[in-house]
């Protein structure tokens, strides 16, 4: 049987620490950096021109945000022509609405095989999808900042995502200095990423009417989210 979970995690939430372990329980595959790679693929152009559209790159995250601020409303299910950027060597055009494409048709290619899609709006990617559950991870801001430092000093390795601007791409590494995250690094974390969706899908990501269910992370023991994630997914599947 083919599970299929979407995750959507505020900064600090966990994100990177609950996907995979829901992943591993449920025997499938757990998808987040693969996406941008199979992108570039599609597309033809290098790995760092994905990325620079990618809602969780650093240059994506600025972009996104001036972006969203300057850019006009359109229509449902209209092409957004906006240049970004030209793919080095590719001797073409890069345009956001052709990225979101391309990221769409990955994610709806790992849905058929099941997986764990960790950000990327899976949510309303696979929203009509049979049997997929839609989860939300949150949490008052406040706790979600201290969950982010504890994280990261209790795996160092493996957390530096829940800590970074790019918080569920796992980047960042042990050589450089890590300095806890302030308020702002999860202000402007959340608003970026909320940008990124209403942008490309005009919605709030945070609205609880996206997802089968909405954890607080903070207040519930990241295994027992695990727990409860496992639980609904495999529900969910059997009752399809």
């Amino acid at each position: 049987m083919a599970y299929l979970v979407t995750v959507s995690a505020a900064f600090g939430a966990g994100g990177s620490v609950v996907g995979p372990a829901v992943a591993e329980r449920l025997g499938v595959a757990f998808v987040d950096r693969a996406v941008p790679t199979a992108v570039a693929r599609e597309i033809g152009c290098s790995l760092q021109d994905v990325l620079e559209h990618d809602d969780r790159a650093p240059t994506g995250l600025q972009r996104l945000l001036a972006g969203a601020a300057r850019l006009p409303a359109t229509t449902p299910g209209s092409i957004d022509m906006t240049y970004v950027h030209a793919a080095e060597g590719s001797g073409r055009l890069l345009f956001d609405q052709e990225f979101v494409e391309h990221t769409e048709q990955v994610i709806r290619e790992v849905a058929q095989a099941g997986g764990v899609v960790l950000g990327r709006a899976g949510a309303l990617v696979l929203a009509d999808r049979p049997g997929a559950l839609h989860v939300r991870l949150d949490g008052p801001p406040e706790r979600r900042l201290s969950q982010a430092a504890m994280l990261r000093e209790r795996a160092p390795g493996a957390d530096s995502a829940d800590n970074a601007a790019d918080e569920e791409d796992g980047q960042g590494g042990a050589e450089e200095p890590w300095h806890p995250p302030t308020m702002r690094d999860l202000r402007d974390n959340d608003r970026a990423r909320s940008a990124y969706v209403r942008r490309f899908y005009r919605v709030d990501p945070a609205s609880p009417s996206l997802y089968h269910a909405v954890l607080d992370t903070t207040a519930l023991p990241l295994e027992t989210c695990v727990d409860l994630i496992e639980r609904m997914a495999r529900e969910r599947a059997r009752d399809t």
